[in-house]
């Protein structure tokens, strides 16, 4: 099987940031982010099997999402210096290994990423993709067996694949309906408000009603009948919402509509995916090699390098690290 994997970037890298305790380099430099984003990258190259990876980040330039929106992620705090001066060497790492990086003015990661599974969708040099995340907005783009995610699920050293069921479980509602729930019910961690005062619940029930949020206003704007004709059993109804729940419909049509906008990845960013470039046999390159060595990471040198087959990479501590210039030990998390 052809398996892509797709890394969103700058998820990785701040998941890795918290849950690596500080480290520095040789020379001084932050480097926790750099060496979790490895260790992560290393991992799911020994479990996961790929054929292809790529990594997807975002920019500094304003995406549309905060043309659309001037509030949009305003509630976010600042990313700190000691991260934000790693994100340079992350990438330089990731480039050392072979991987190539999209990234695209005006999209997010997330956005790259729905793009290059669009691209692939329909082709024969990938059978299935896998993307690396802990968003949950990404959880829009499964769609089983083709397109999964993997999410750590405690610190850097375990991970869930999610399909479409697992994505139903966890979210309440099928994966192409993720946009939907959160153009009802908003997202507070993005700062969008979804059509203030209805709650996750109802958004749920609501969609389960009328099959998507365009059925939830269609049938508003159609006279939202109150009740099912009798004998007759089908949904479409506002039968069970109050008219608290009506009202506030109404009232927040505009604001749910610009959630609905904001919530839905983008699957037409202007980059070009070329497969050829993220194929991938080893991640052990003459470039990984001194880049890790540049970074005094001994540990992780040693998973990449002498070993007869690099996807049976061991996934258990191997021994501590030098934290760099302050040498104090850093055990590996795998």
């Amino acid at each position: 099987m052809n398996r892509l994997i797709l890394i969103d970037g700058n998820a990785a890298m701040h998941r890795a940031y918290h849950a690596i305790p500080p480290m520095r380099t040789a020379g001084g430099a932050p480097a926790n982010a750099v060496y979790g984003f490895a260790s992560m990258l290393i991992k799911v190259f020994g479990d996961l099997h790929p054929t292809h990876i790529a990594v997807a980040f975002d920019r500094e330039a304003p995406t549309f999402r905060k043309k659309l929106f001037e509030g949009y992620q305003s509630k976010r705090p600042k990313m700190d210096d000691d991260l934000s001066s790693q994100i340079d060497l992350i990438h330089t790492l990731v480039t050392a290994f072979g991987i190539p990086i999209y990234e695209q003015d005006g999209y997010e990661a997330d956005d790259v990423i729905g793009t290059i599974c669009r691209q692939v969708g329909g082709s024969k040099k990938i059978d299935q993709v896998i993307i690396m995340t802990g968003d949950r907005d990404i959880l829009q783009l499964v769609v089983d067996e083709k397109v999964m995610v993997y999410m750590p699920t405690k610190g850097l050293s375990e991970g869930k694949i999610y399909g479409e069921k697992d994505v139903l479980e966890r979210m309440g509602v099928a994966p192409d309906k993720i946009p939907d729930f959160k153009g009802l019910a908003g997202d507070p961690s993005d700062n969008y408000p979804g059509a203030p005062g209805i709650g996750p619940k109802t958004a749920i029930n609501l969609i389960n009603e009328f099959g998507s949020f365009k059925g939830v206003y269609r049938s508003l704007r159609s006279g939202g009948a109150r009740s099912r004709s009798a004998g007759h059993a089908a949904s479409n109804t506002f039968e069970d919402f109050s008219d608290g729940v009506i009202a506030k419909l109404k009232a927040g049509e505009e604001s749910a509509k610009l959630s609905y906008n904001l919530a839905t990845i983008r699957t037409d960013a202007p980059i070009k995916f070329d497969a050829q470039k993220a194929r991938i046999t080893t991640l052990d390159t003459p470039q990984s090699r001194a880049e890790i060595e540049v970074l005094s990471f001994p540990s992780l040198l040693r998973r990449i390098v002498g070993r007869e087959a690099i996807k049976t990479v061991e996934t258990k501590s191997i021994g501590p690290e030098k934290n760099g210039s302050n040498g104090t030990d850093q055990q590996s998390l795998f």
